[in-house]
């Protein structure tokens, strides 16, 4: 499809002569005299930029562009005058307006601007698009009305500048919520710095955090830029900030209280413009007790709280969970799409997920790899996630120690190896000597030999 112009004048030779020689360059042109015809044409048909006349009876140029910007934020906006202004300039550019274009029109000018405009407004629905996917990519998943209420405090608290502490226990995705705040936060477009709390070394806490200068330190020839730096006006995320030492905190403490730092061996002072986001896995006020956390380090992060609910509290989740998980394995492993049968997301429903939403992630991908058949049933799911195949199991291992000889008990690991190999694979001989990596007529003898 060619790219649509709408072209708002009161002149009618500017229409008419802008109207074919853009035709003639392959747009598809519409035209309005007033700016109450032209909103009308970009709320029913949405072009994709507007060549728009600033001095016009009734509403003018400026006008319609407030109301453009406001209903449709992505049309692009060429301003237009005969009596053009640095002052009127600006202020289009300030409300919008993607360039201005004084009267007579150069006909080459206007060809490069709208190609100039139309790129931008391509990288603008990239980035909306690669936003998006990045969004998707680290997003809380699931529909329970726990996920639903998690959501709803993310979308809340993401558009403000305010200090959010996020607690949860391990696997269940804090750090992915860290990320989903970012990504629909005004912050967007500046980076998130990720601090391990846990693993920096005690000695070399304030470089990383602060920076240094160059030759500070033995062995340090170039100056180093911290994380608190590099963050500049984007997000700061101190993960598992409960594994940080008392010392540390109060560093810290000191610096998200002034808002300002500066580098070790360094004079000049730098501000602190970065949101604060942090996350741990403990108790704060339990460790507050326990003399681990300071306490008025705990107050200023707890701004905002969140609690990222562990995966046994919502486990009608885990079937759209494991549907997704298998599309990514399609990706990662290049196999088929698989799905679950009833009972075994019921077997996964029942179980109680220590490693919550990570533990249930390695647990798709290896059935992915494990399983040859694209259904998984709930005789493929292992234990401890199956009751009755750990069962099945502790006593397969009480009953193989009882027997004397090893030939007897090689012979009966074998046997039972080979009829689970057989079952994944649907009796299919040569599929299960491929998967076993002998040949189809050795495993028959086998078969015959054990009395499979």
């Amino acid at each position: 499809m060619f790219p649509s112009i709408l072209i708002v004048d009161d002149e009618s030779t500017i229409l008419q002569s802008l109207s074919g020689l853009l035709s003639d360059e392959g747009f598809e042109v519409t035209t309005a005299t007033n700016g109450y015809e032209a909103l009308k044409i970009v709320d029913a048909e949405s072009p994709d930029l507007v060549l728009l006349d600033i001095w016009m009876p009734g509403i003018d140029g400026i006008e319609t562009l407030k109301e453009i910007n406001k209903n449709n934020p992505y049309v692009q906006v060429i301003m237009i005058t005969g009596h053009g202004t640095i002052e009127t300039a600006v202020k289009a550019t300030k409300l919008g307006a993607f360039d201005f274009i004084e009267k007579p029109l150069s006909i080459d000018k206007v060809i490069v601007t709208i190609n100039n405009a139309l790129n931008f407004r391509r990288l603008e629905e990239e980035n909306r698009f690669l936003r998006k996917k990045t969004i998707e990519k680290h997003s809380i998943n699931g529909n329970s009305p726990i996920t639903q209420a998690l959501k709803k405090q993310i979308e809340i608290t993401a558009p403000t500048d305010a200090w959010i502490l996020i607690t949860g226990e391990n696997g269940t995705g804090k750090e992915m919520v860290a990320r989903t705040i970012h990504q629909l936060s005004p912050r967007v477009d500046h980076p998130l710095v990720d601090v391990n709390c846990g693993a920096i070394p005690e000695d070399s806490i304030e470089s990383e955090l602060f920076g240094h200068e160059k030759g500070v330190f033995p062995g340090s020839p170039m100056k180093k830029i911290g994380k608190f730096e590099l963050a500049g006006k984007g997000t700061l995320f101190l993960d598992e900030v409960g594994d940080m030492s008392l010392k540390t905190q109060g560093k810290i403490l000191r610096v998200l209280q002034e808002q300002r730092f500066h580098r070790v061996g360094g004079s000049r002072i730098l501000s602190l413009n970065a949101r604060i986001i942090a996350s741990s896995n403990k108790n704060l006020e339990k460790e507050i007790k326990a003399g681990n956390f300071r306490e008025d380090f705990y107050y200023r992060l707890n701004v905002i709280p969140i609690e990222v609910p562990p995966l046994r509290n919502r486990s009608e989740d885990i079937p759209l969970l494991v549907d997704i998980f298998f599309d990514e394995c399609i990706k990662k492993n290049r196999s088929r799409k698989k799905k679950m049968t009833g009972s075994a997301l019921d077997l996964l429903r029942r179980y109680s997920w220590p490693g919550n939403v990570r533990e249930l992630k390695n647990l798709v991908e290896r059935l992915d790899i494990m399983v040859g058949k694209d259904t998984i049933d709930d005789s493929d799911i292992p234990a401890p996630y199956n009751p009755i195949a750990a069962k099945g199991k502790k006593l397969f291992q009480e009953q193989l120690f009882l027997i004397e000889q090893l030939k007897d008990a090689k012979e009966a690991f074998e046997k039972l190896f080979i009829k689970k190999k057989l079952l994944q694979n649907q009796s299919n001989i040569a599929k299960t000597a491929e998967t076993l990596g002998v040949k189809p007529s050795y495993l028959q003898k086998r078969l015959k030999s054990l009395d499979v």
